[in-house]
């Protein structure tokens, strides 16, 4: 009796941990990727990624047991020029039509100060997976019906090359690192 009454109170254990962890969908309608990479040396061509989707999982009393996924549709890439669209939907940069997605799926967060974080994790682009460190700010709030919301702000910079997106391997036209900016609104 004592065994089974051990092995319930485990259970109980385990499933509040797992149920501490509130879920979020990413709202792709008040959510933006966004990059800037420097062009010819000279200027800085701005474009972003329109469809954005995925789940956070976030727990306010241990923040290192959220998680978050997120899924870009790749030919959502725009920068409001519809040739250099075209280039960038094209087997010269991110060859859509084979690699529809770009994903991103933390393997860990950690808090750095108050509503400062770091999430550590797995971004997929084209058929490479490299580990980054997005650092973030966290905000939590309420939407217009009363549910719960979280806001993420995050920077990161990329070398492209990393990821075979390797058009002009000299850097001269388009340069090799890429800055992107996350903006991110989830609901419960």
């Amino acid at each position: 009796m004592k065994k089974m009454l051990l092995l319930f109170a485990a259970i109980f254990a385990a499933s509040s941990l797992a149920l501490a962890a509130d879920t979020y969908t990413i709202d792709g309608a008040h959510s933006s990727t966004n990059f800037a990479v420097k062009h010819l040396g000279l200027s800085i061509v701005h474009g972003r990624f329109s469809n954005v989707s995925g789940t956070v999982l976030f727990d306010e009393r241990a923040p290192e047991k959220s998680s978050v996924t997120a899924v870009i549709k790749a030919a959502s890439v725009t920068t409001d020029n519809a040739m250099r669209d075209a280039d960038l939907n094209s087997p010269r940069f991110f060859d859509t039509a084979k690699y529809p997605e770009i994903r991103f799926q933390s393997t860990s967060i950690r808090k750095a100060s108050e509503g400062n974080y770091v999430a550590v994790g797995n971004l997929t682009i084209r058929d490479v997976t490299k580990t980054v460190e997005i650092p973030f700010t966290l905000a939590q709030g309420k939407g217009p019906k009363g549910e719960s919301r979280l806001g993420v702000e995050g920077v990161l910079t990329i070398n492209r090359y990393d990821y075979n997106v390797s058009f002009d391997p000299t850097g001269m036209v388009v340069n090799k690192d890429v800055k992107i900016e996350l903006s991110v609104e989830a609901a419960k």
